[in-house]
Order: C-alpha cells, then sequence, then structure tokens
C-alpha cells in the first residue's frame, strides 16, 4: 500500500474506499505509516471531510484494530455517557456514579483534553492515587463488582485513535465531524453497549460551534451507533459559557463532589440531570424523564451516589477521602480575586479564552507528552444576563504564582464582556436527536 497515494487522493478531494481505510490504520497500528504521513492524511480529512460511507469504514477499522470489552454477561444494561468536549464540562464526572448507583452498569471511557476542551481522565487523576489505566480485565471485574468504572483508553482498545487523538491535538485538526465522530464512536463501540447517550456541545466554545454541523455530528454518531446494534441518543447543550463555576481538573473534581452532595451549580445539574434521565430510561431503570429525575434526585439527596463515587475511587487506587474532604485535592500556589471593571449586565463569558489560560496556566497541554498542574484554574460566578456592580467579585483566579495570576488577569479581561444590555444565552439544552430524527426541547 503506497500511503502518499492515499494521501494524494484525500489531499485532492478524492474518497478512499474501505477496503483502503482498514489498510491505512492496520499499518498505522503496526508501525508502518508514520505519525507524519498520518498527520497530512488528518489535515487532508479536516480540509475535505468524508462521506458517511467512509466515516463509517474508518470507525470499524479502528474499532477491529483493537481489544473489545465483553460485557453481555452482565444483568444490568450497560450504558455509558459521552460529551464532544467543553469548558468546565464535568458531567461525566457526576454521571457515572450517580446513574450506576441506580442500577445501571456504566463502563464509562473517557478522554484528555483536547484543544481548548477539558478532558476527564485529568480531572479524574487530580484525586491522589487515582488510576485511570485500566485494563479491560480488570474493567470487567470491577463492574461486576460495583457496577461502574471510569477508566482511560487502554492500549489494548482501539489503538490507532490514541496514536490519531494526541495527532489531532497537536495539528488543529480537531474540529472535524468525520473526525471527531469515528473517534468518539470506534471507542464506545467497542465497550459492548446496550446505549448510549451524547452531549453534542454548541456554541462559541465547542469544537462544533455552528448549529447545522451539530446536529450533523449528532446524526452522524447516532447512526454509527444504531446501525451497529447500540442504541444512541444525543442532546445538544450549550457551550457559549463555561458550564457550572470551575474551570481546571482539581477545581472541576471539587465542584464535582459537591453536586453528587446537592450543592452543584443550577446550570450544571439541569445538564447533568436531562443527560442521566436519558441513561436511565436507556438502561430501562426509569418510565420516563421524570421518573428518573426523581430517583437522580433521591440518590443525591440519601448520599447514595457520593457513596459509589468513593467506591470507584478507592477500587482504582485513589484517596475516597476526597469526596469528604475535597481540600485532599491539589490546591494552586497562588489565587486572586477577579472583579468587574464597570457596572451593567454580564453580556458574555467567552469559553474559548478560558480555556486555552487554563493551557498557559498549565492545566492542560500544548504537546502530547507536557505535564498537568491540576491545582490552577477559575472559579468563575458570573453568568451571562447577571448584574454586577463596579468592583464586584466575579472570579477567582488560581495559579502556581504571580506571573499566573496575571495570565488569569488577561484572559478574563478577554473573556468576560460587561454591556448596558446583554442578549439571552443558548438553551442549556436545545435538542434531541433520535434515529427518527431531531426534537427541538428548549
Amino acid at each position: 500500500m503506497l500511503v502518499t497515494r492515499l494521501i494524494e487522493r484525500k489531499r485532492d478531494g478524492g474518497r478512499l474506499e474501505p477496503s483502503e481505510w482498514s489498510a491505512l490504520i492496520r499499518s498505522y497500528v503496526a508501525g508502518d505509516v508514520p505519525d507524519y504521513q498520518m498527520a497530512a492524511m488528518l489535515m487532508a480529512v479536516y480540509v475535505h471531510g468524508l462521506d458517511r460511507t467512509e466515516t463509517a469504514a474508518l470507525t470499524d477499522a479502528m474499532r477491529r484494530n483493537g481489544a473489545q470489552l465483553s460485557l453481555g454477561h452482565l444483568a444490568a444494561a450497560r450504558v455509558d455517557k459521552h460529551s464532544t468536549g467543553g469548558v468546565g464540562d464535568k458531567t461525566s464526572l457526576i454521571l457515572a456514579p450517580l446513574v450506576s448507583s441506580l442500577g445501571v452498569a456504566v463502563p464509562m471511557m473517557s478522554g484528555r483534553g483536547l484543544g481548548h476542551t477539558g478532558g476527564t481522565l485529568d480531572k479524574l487523576e487530580s484525586i491522589p492515587g487515582m488510576r485511570t489505566d485500566i485494563t479491560l480485565a480488570d474493567a470487567r471485574a470491577q463492574l461486576e463488582r460495583i457496577g461502574c468504572v471510569m477508566m482511560g483508553q487502554s492500549a489494548e482498545v482501539v489503538p490507532a485513535d490514541r496514536g490519531m487523538y494526541a495527532l489531532r491535538n497537536a495539528t488543529a485538526t480537531c474540529e472535524s465531524v468525520p473526525l471527531i465522530a469515528s473517534s468518539i464512536m470506534s471507542k464506545k463501540l467497542a465497550e459492548d453497549l446496550t446505549g448510549l447517550v451524547l452531549d453534542i456541545k454548541r456554541g462559541s466554545g465547542s469544537l462544533v460551534p455552528d448549529l447545522d454541523e451539530a446536529l450533523e455530528l449528532a446524526g452522524t454518531m447516532v447512526w454509527l451507533g444504531e446501525s451497529r446494534g447500540c442504541t444512541v441518543v444525543a442532546l445538544l447543550t450549550a457551550m457559549d459559557r463555561p458550564l457550572g463555576r470551575a474551570v481546571g481538573n482539581a477545581l472541576e473534581m471539587e465542584e464535582a463532589i459537591h453536586a453528587l452532595q446537592g450543592d452543584g451549580p443550577p446550570d450544571l445539574m439541569t445538564v447533568t440531570f436531562a443527560l442521566g434521565a436519558e441513561m436511565l430510561q436507556l438502561g430501562g431503570v426509569a418510565a420516563d424523564g421524570d421518573d428518573a429525575r426523581r430517583r437522580m434526585e433521591r440518590a443525591i439527596a440519601s448520599g447514595q451516589a457520593a457513596r459509589r463515587l468513593q467506591e470507584v475511587i478507592e477500587a482504582q487506587g485513589g484517596n475516597p477521602g476526597v469526596v469528604d474532604d475535597p481540600a485532599v485535592l491539589p490546591q494552586a500556589g497562588a489565587c486572586e480575586l477577579f472583579e468587574a471593571p464597570r457596572r451593567g449586565f454580564v453580556a458574555r463569558v467567552d469559553p474559548r479564552p478560558i480555556g486555552r489560560a487554563l493551557i498557559a496556566l498549565g492545566g492542560g497541554r500544548e504537546r502530547p507528552d507536557d505535564p498537568i498542574d491540576p491545582g490552577v484554574g477559575f472559579v468563575i460566578t458570573a453568568k451571562p444576563g447577571d448584574w454586577v456592580e463596579r468592583g464586584e467579585p466575579i472570579a477567582t483566579i488560581f495559579a502556581r504564582d504571580d506571573a499566573g495570576i496575571e495570565v488569569g488577569r488577561a484572559a478574563l479581561r478577554t473573556a468576560i464582556g460587561i454591556a448596558d444590555e446583554a442578549d439571552h444565552p443558548l438553551p442549556l439544552v436545545s435538542h434531541r436527536v433520535t434515529i427518527d430524527g431531531v426534537t427541538r426541547t428548549a
């Protein structure tokens, strides 16, 4: 196989046959296709896209070149949730223990930060001792024992995506519908799920800001799952401002713990409950959305959901005491309040510069092997539409040192706009996509 010929064809807007995608991925996994050639192919796909047949062929090729979970022996339904990524999006940290505490097996396979968006694994690993590099055998045993595992993509599962994911992050090819769809669905289909709920972010801080493009991505992933025997529901949710208040790995982990104890920010809980309701219905536990909401609220109020998080943390080598005392999490070396520069309405809280600033503070990666400082980040209390007075604290910056504080200040001055009037932000949950079509929910 001459890889350059395949790259040339895609570069010029042509298409690859399923057998060619299969050969390309097989050779990449074997080490016969170097990263620089795969990076060139990713850029060609980013520029010209893939049709559905090509997207399906790429997804299948990635999934086949790796091991897969086998969970058919479990009595409970197996349902996962995945987000396309955002700033402050910590719903996975809440949903995995919450939904599993209600009788649905949750084999949650997550990723690291991609571009300006955060990663669930980085947030989990802010817990002292917490391991996410779980083998498939250990994941299966943990699911049998406690009904939940929160793991990374091991070397066994979809190995092609591990390399391609890092290359996309390093070559500015993250924002591509077919690459996002094939990356996510190859991993999810390898989990032997009975159901999958997708959180498709839209708005200025998402990988796919445009509504039509977000609907295209949702429809593509729903079709990929359903045509391969997995029921998929996708919700479109807002990412034109950070979700919740915390942005940063340890800060978001702490906010997720508070949410499981009944003290989560209203916007975060709205999105969490909407996604959780879909998971519980796919899992056959709840009759409808209202029933699911009541069950989740009871699990939180009783402490049942928080206890499940403790069980997961302990099973994966972490310190379960973090649930009772989040101060166990890494702390920033310096912090400073950020005050409103004038009175008026909060017109915008732009997630993208905040996500980029987190990377600059050391809380994210510019290169795949960059270390992460889990303690840095922001807590932003101002929301679009809020009225603030000049000098009122509207955020807190957490950094390593004074230089980081200045980086945080500059980012917040760019991201937060205050004006005499403010437009309405996007609805938190706007559309529901299934194999039967699209429904507006807002």
